[in-house]
């Protein structure tokens, strides 16, 4: 008999865990996900999920930390309950950044994740854009690492992609914006920036000739979006006619509303990996449920995931 396929959600992004059982047309999991009276998360799984294919979503965006320990302790509960196999979907992977070790005495916490989750009772992550894809290394069960670029290229090609330049705001995103210019013959740029603090870089100077170009920066993710502007500065100062962004991952911390809306961006696109929690005019949120909801129903068939990008 074939596992029955169920699909749990946490408090991290509901919306999007609804999104994608409405596209997959199957009733979302039920359970509940609250706090003790000391802040302690207490989970308790409403239904039977003896034997069945479960798959959790719950990204780990901000509060960081108690939406990942949503997860480790869902991910318990279900284990615990017999659950045939246990799917962690988490469409933004926190604490990725941290993938090597780049000074002396810090941590490596994307791996310090991927072991968690792998205590907990993972047996397999789907998740999206991650930050490096060497982070799929650092796990010893499956990783399926999903990308945003199908999501983009299909707004951009609708949108008109005459005069564009895909740029990268720094050489680690070379081979993203290299991949989308490739897609449609776009000429390509690069950030040259040195980062002085964290969530602080300085922009040193724009690789390739942006003049005259309306420029598209493509990011895996925003965050105080200072990079983001001092960019878009740096290539309409180069002589670019205009300035939009994409970016998987919209965590939009600390002062990035008032910096993005201020700012000289014409457009600024995102996914709904991350719930906003402000309301943007600049800001396009494209939904990436009908991907997940595919991905998941491959995984649950044991077919090929890696075909969708093909």
């Amino acid at each position: 008999m074939p596992w029955t396929m169920k699909i749990f959600s946490g408090n991290a992004n509901p919306r999007l865990a609804q999104e994608v059982c409405d596209c997959l047309g199957i009733p979302i999991g039920k359970a509940k996900v609250n706090r003790f009276s000391d802040g302690e998360v207490n989970v308790q799984i409403l239904e039977s999920v003896r034997g069945s294919d479960v798959f959790l979503v719950q990204p780990t965006n901000p509060p960081v930390d108690e939406n990942l320990m949503e997860l480790l302790v869902m991910i318990d509960a279900l284990r615990r309950a017999s659950a045939g196999r246990i799917t962690a979907v988490m469409p933004y992977y926190g604490y990725a950044r941290q993938d090597r070790k780049v000074q002396p005495r810090v941590p490596i916490t994307a791996k310090l994740i991927a072991d968690l989750l792998t205590a907990a009772g993972a047996d397999r992550v789907l998740t999206m854009d991650l930050h490096s894809g060497q982070i799929q290394g650092f796990f010893n069960i499956p990783v399926d690492n999903l990308l945003a670029m199908p999501i983009f290229l299909d707004y951009m090609e609708a949108r008109g992609i005459e005069g564009l330049i895909v740029v990268s705001p720094d050489a680690g995103g070379v081979e993203r914006a290299r991949a989308f210019a490739k897609r449609f013959h776009l000429p390509l740029a690069i950030i040259d920036k040195r980062r002085i603090a964290d969530n602080v870089a300085e922009v040193m100077h724009v690789i390739g000739d942006v003049k005259g170009k309306r420029a598209f920066i493509l990011d895996d993710m925003i965050d105080t979006g200072g990079t983001l502007v001092r960019s878009a500065e740096a290539l309409l100062k180069e002589g670019a006619v205009e300035c939009s962004a994409a970016a998987t991952h919209p965590v939009f911390s600390g002062p990035a509303r008032d910096r993005i809306e201020s700012s000289a961006l014409k457009e600024v696109v995102v996914t709904n990996t991350i719930p906003l929690r402000t309301t943007f005019s600049k800001v396009k949120v494209l939904s990436v449920a009908p991907l997940i909801a595919e991905a998941i129903k491959r995984i649950h068939l044991g077919e090929s995931v890696s075909s969708l990008f093909i």
